[in-house]
């Protein structure tokens, strides 16, 4: 991988500011919004075909043709309120992510919609899941202990004020308190963001840690 300044192949310099924090936030704007646009391009679709959709591609707990549908049914939602209450902290737990770069955004997003997806196949409660709110759990997850396992100050300190703003969201994990919703999709959720920051926390190298102290 080159890094911002250095030089390809062919000994060009690559474009200055390349890998700067505005480009990266203007690129986590671009990635996140053209998510949710999407997202909402199928709920228009959702809507006017009296939401089949979720009837073919919801998932549907221990049915062989469900695990299938662990693929599909992040994307789609019951009505618009619902997809635009998991579209802010999306938007925003995702712009975040994506700070730490595209490896780190898409690693998370996986481990976060497999997790939720599992979960919610393996305990569900009989009914038709959908909706995106496993990856907001992953993603908010994932922010909150990832400073921890890469012991970086600001990432924790970053942690501290969103369990201060939004920790509230993490009773949706609770089968006694988010009985409406689906408990099982927030739970697997946040447990892929766990996953994720460990997954992606810093290798310690193994000759540096072996060697003699001086």
């Amino acid at each position: 991988m080159l890094e911002a300044g250095g030089k390809g192949p062919r000994g060009k310099g690559l474009q200055p500011g390349f890998d700067t924090p505005a480009a990266r936030a203007k690129s986590g704007l671009l990635v996140v919004g053209s998510f949710v646009i999407l997202l909402f391009i199928i709920e228009v679709v959702n809507l006017l075909t009296f939401h089949s959709l979720n009837l073919t591609f919801g998932l549907r707990p221990r049915s062989p043709d469900g695990l299938l549908d662990i693929f599909t049914f992040p994307l789609l939602h019951a009505n618009f309120g619902h997809l635009i209450s998991n579209s802010f902290p999306l938007i925003i737990f995702g712009f975040l992510v994506l700070m730490s770069g595209l490896r780190v955004f898409l690693t998370t997003a996986a481990l976060s919609w497999l997790g939720s997806g599992l979960v919610v196949w393996l305990i569900g409660d009989g009914g038709i899941t959908v909706g995106a709110s496993g990856l907001v759990f992953g993603f908010f997850a994932f922010l909150l202990v990832r400073g921890f396992f890469n012991r970086s100050w600001w990432q924790i300190l970053l942690s501290a004020v969103l369990f201060m703003v939004y920790g509230g969201i993490l009773f949706g994990i609770l089968p006694t308190v988010a009985h409406f919703v689906s408990w099982q999709a927030h739970l697997g959720g946040a447990l892929g963001g766990v996953a994720a920051a460990i997954v992606l926390r810093p290798r310690i190298n193994r000759s540096r840690r072996d060697a003699p102290g001086v």
